[in-house]
């Protein structure tokens, strides 16, 4: 028996944002797949990692999602190899993309941002903060 070979990380974030895009604007696998031409089933593999999706179906994505194509790629694990120029890259945390792609992170996410009050947004971090405790910042 052949094992199985783990989805490339690059890959797996590409489809993870293309799972956190489709959530975003309420769409389901099934939908996004007819607008590609493609099954329900085949955006599960993209979206799990388990495929990679070529450039050319990447663009049609990045069109029907309604976002750039480097959308795919904020905050990608560093390519073995690859020395990015120094003071280039800005942080960006798999664990934020991962949490935006469950519904709980998206829901919190969208109704924290319908909160007007800069002074209510800040004393529900602060809240959130304070039920976590400190050693967690």
């Amino acid at each position: 028996m052949i094992a199985k070979k783990a989805p490339n990380p690059t890959d797996k974030h590409v489809g993870a944002r293309v799972r956190m895009r489709r959530m975003m604007l309420g769409m389901s696998q099934e939908k996004l797949g007819d607008a590609l031409g493609l099954t329900f089933q085949q955006v599960q593999k993209y979206e799990k990692g388990a495929n990679r999706i070529g450039a050319s179906r990447l663009q049609q994505i990045s069109h029907t999602l309604q976002v750039p194509v480097e959308f795919f790629f904020e905050g990608a694990p560093n390519v073995p190899g690859h020395h990015p120029v120094a003071g280039s890259e800005a942080p960006s945390p798999a664990y934020v993309s991962d949490f935006l792609a469950t519904s709980d992170g998206l829901a919190l996410t969208k109704a924290f941002m319908r909160i007007k009050d800069a002074k209510l947004r800040r004393r529900i971090v602060d809240l959130v903060e304070q039920i976590v405790g400190d050693s967690e910042r």
